[in-house]
């Protein structure tokens, strides 16, 4: 695990935990990654010192960062991922689309999941259609 200090373009600072650096640039490319505090997208890195560590550290470094607690919070977010892809119809890119269809009422109401781009989001979002990034979670916790 990776843990970064974040800032927000309202000077709100946090940490993140990531997989591995790309995970970062996903999470940002993708708008999933917020502020808590303002929930803005425009989130970047702050400066840290490194921590260096051999490679053979690295099972001892993952083992302490994901103590009881954030191993039993991972799997309860994981099973909630399930359970919403489980209830829901992907629909794939068509996702903004399909969101404005049910919510002016032109198609059934009813869960679905996609893709979207972050401006795609922010515009559903501005129409007042209410939406949630799904989180894209590694796939071994332990």
């Amino acid at each position: 695990m990776i843990r970064y200090s974040l800032t927000c373009d309202n000077a709100h600072e946090f940490e993140g935990w990531f997989s591995e650096s790309a995970d970062f640039d996903r999470q940002v490319a993708t708008g999933f990654l917020t502020c808590p505090v303002c929930h803005s997208a425009a989130v970047s890195k702050l400066l840290m010192a490194p921590s260096v560590s051999t490679a053979r550290k690295k099972d001892e470094r993952q083992t302490l960062a994901m103590d009881a607690m954030r191993q039993e919070a991972m799997q309860k977010l994981k099973e909630a991922v399930a359970a919403v892809k489980a209830n829901s119809e992907d629909v794939g890119t068509q996702f903004p689309e399909e969101a404005r269809k049910i919510h002016y009422g032109e198609a059934d109401a009813r869960g679905i999941i996609g893709q979207a781009t972050v401006d795609e989001a922010q515009a559903l979002l501005e129409e007042g259609i209410e939406i949630a990034a799904i989180p894209v979670l590694p796939e071994d916790v332990n």
